[in-house]
């Protein structure tokens, strides 16, 4: 009785063993573990956190003392012109305004008219000259500027196409005629010969039909 029990046993355990399928493992299945909403897997990949730009300023060594940026260099002094009374005298203003520097191409060209034109006249000579060139600018019928007047074609015959002659610069007559281009362009004195456009030698007759403003020196004016 008992060998037959156990025989019913064993063909009951077997069928109970046929009806349960194997469980399947996997070498790549992941642990798990338990979650409040199910199960994720145990395996946490970190990954890597780029560096804060806030950080990247920071230097490399904390403790080193912070360097200064070196100071900008100071600029170069501008030395200011002389003041001038316009009461004065005009042989007091050249002598208050006297440089070998014009100061500005534009400045230097009104000069070398005057040192070239009138560097051998008095100074009341040389200012006449170069109001001639400055009025010529400012008429409308020339060219506008003082470089442009100076080489404008047939005007003045110590010009050479775009160029002129060697200046001597540490000469009293080229002070006097940049003092003197100071003096016209400031229009600090008037014209002995006012709104005169042409000017020649008395030496020649050219027989110009304009209005003889008057002479100055060795120079007679016109306009």
């Amino acid at each position: 009785m008992f060998r037959s029990l156990r025989s019913a046993l064993t063909v009951i355990a077997a069928l109970s063993a046929s009806q349960v399928a194997p469980a399947q493992v996997t070498q790549e299945s992941e642990p798990l573990i338990a979650n409040g909403s199910g199960v994720i897997p145990a395996t946490v990949v970190l990954q890597p956190i780029a560096p804060s730009s806030d950080l990247a300023d920071l230097p490399a060594d904390p403790l080193a003392p912070a360097t200064e940026p070196e100071p900008a260099p100071a600029p170069e002094p501008v030395e200011a012109e002389p003041a001038v009374d316009r009461s004065q005298s005009l042989a007091d203003k050249v002598a208050a305004l006297r440089s070998s520097d014009a100061g500005s191409r534009e400045m230097e060209c009104l000069a070398v008219g005057i040192y070239f034109e009138a560097k051998s006249e008095p100074l009341l000579g040389q200012l006449a000259v170069g109001h001639v060139i400055a009025d010529r600018a400012a008429s409308g019928r020339f060219a506008s500027s003082y470089c442009g007047v100076l080489f404008q074609r047939g005007q003045f015959s110590f010009i050479r196409g775009k160029s002129w002659p060697a200046v001597a610069r540490s000469s009293r007559q080229w002070q006097n005629a940049v003092a003197i281009a100071k003096i016209v362009d400031d229009d600090m004195h008037a014209s002995p010969v006012a709104r005169a456009l042409f000017f020649h030698a008395k030496r020649v007759s050219p027989g110009w039909r304009m209005k003889r403003v008057g002479s100055v020196g060795n120079h007679v004016f016109y306009r």
